[in-house]
């Protein structure tokens, strides 16, 4: 999520941008990995942080990163995390992921599935009846697939102009983001439009399907997603930094500032949008979570620790988007290519404030995840190729 007229560009980097599974019905869980000592900073790592400073020095306020490999866990931050301060960014900080929280929600669902819970190809309709009807939109034609691989055409809440105002840009962001919004005000905003296109004829990147989605787990469930999300995920894999913040408006500790420029008309105005009602991201974009957590998770679920094999080739089962050369989404999951050719399976997330990426290598040997404090160095891809090139050219 983020401001003004970069509502669809924001969305757009939270594509470029986890539980236990269950096996006949019967739940088997990872052990939760220990973390070994952190490695220090050698070989393309030193590059790696060379990117993260130069991000700063472009104007990030902070970076706080983690990579794992074979070689151990290096832990790097660059810039402040306080402004007022000047307090550094911390290495171990906790920050709202956004669309990161996407990999988690169809890991679930795709656990739910491997219970014989549901069918991808089961129609939204038959399991949320009269939800997704109005102004062309039919959830009798679309399927769960076609809601985790953004391929049902549904409009995108956040790009809606009126919401974009209230909830994401300047006054209107600052007068509301305390607002407690229930998820069926997302939907309602987005049936207000007429779809993008008929479901399952071309890739549109929306919000509102992992809303839908979230509202199907706790159907299914017959508990609310944040719960299925903990029980499932968080707990098995021992994530102690990573939460559902609810209605909650807080940052665990330890944690930096968040920071935002509002307000398009003064450029060199930035404002502290640290504290946020969590409801307003929710299935789509809520969880907070650290650099180190999002590392293991994207780790374990490579490794067949969270999905059965055939669930985890559905997830890995991708369409293109026509818009972008050389990435492609699957469930929750996207496919992208580095500077050097290396492909890479994450996701990125966009909100208010924060910009996040998370990857990992298909073999789950080599993770990076990051985090700038601030939402207007929009290209994540210069750290990204940083660690896996030793260069900080843009992805292809």
């Amino acid at each position: 999520m983020t401001t003004s007229t970069t509502v669809r560009n924001r969305a757009k980097a939270g594509v470029v941008g986890l539980a236990a599974a269950a096996l006949a019905g019967t739940a088997f869980t990872a052990p939760a990995e220990a973390s070994p000592d952190p490695a220090p900073a050698t070989g393309h790592h030193r590059v790696t942080q060379r990117a993260m400073d130069a991000a700063v020095k472009a104007g990030v306020p902070g970076i706080t990163a983690q990579a794992r490999d074979a070689d151990g866990v290096w832990k790097a931050a660059s810039g402040v995390g306080n402004l007022k301060t000047g307090e550094p960014r911390g290495k171990h900080d906790r920050f709202r992921v956004g669309s990161i929280t996407k990999t988690f929600v169809a890991t679930v669902l795709l656990q739910m599935e491997a219970e014989g819970r549901l069918d991808l190809d089961d129609k939204v309709e038959r399991h949320l009846p009269g939800m997704v009807r109005g102004n062309g939109n039919d959830g009798r034609k679309i399927t769960v697939r076609q809601l985790l691989n953004h391929t049902s055409g549904l409009f995108d809440y956040l790009a809606d102009k009126k919401y974009s105002r209230t909830y994401l840009e300047g006054d209107g962001y600052l007068r509301h983001r305390y607002d407690t919004l229930p998820p069926e005000k997302h939907v309602k905003v987005a049936l207000s439009h007429k779809p993008n296109f008929r479901p399952g004829t071309d890739f549109s990147y929306s919000n509102t399907n992992y809303v839908l989605a979230g509202l199907i787990i706790e159907k299914l469930g017959k508990r609310t997603y944040e719960k299925e999300v903990r029980e499932r995920i968080i707990k098995p894999l021992g994530l102690k930094e990573t939460s559902n913040p609810g209605n909650g408006v807080h940052l665990p500790r330890p944690s930096s500032r968040g920071y935002a420029k509002l307000f398009p008309a003064q450029p060199n105005r930035i404002d502290d949008i640290t504290e946020m009602n969590g409801s307003q991201g929710w299935a789509d974009g809520d969880i907070i979570s650290s650099a180190g957590d999002l590392t293991r998770f994207y780790r374990a679920l490579m490794r067949g620790k969270l999905l059965p094999p055939r669930q985890l080739k559905a997830m890995k089962t991708t369409v293109n988007d026509p818009e972008s050369t050389g990435f492609a989404y699957g469930l929750g999951l996207g496919k992208l290519t580095t500077s050097c050719g290396t492909t890479l399976w994450g996701h990125a997330g966009g909100m208010v404030g924060w910009l996040s990426m998370a990857v990992t290598t298909e073999d789950g040997s080599h993770q990076l995840a990051y985090n700038h404090n601030g939402d207007w160095v929009g290209d994540l891809s210069p750290v990204m190729n940083a660690e896996y090139c030793g260069t900080s050219s843009r992805s292809r």
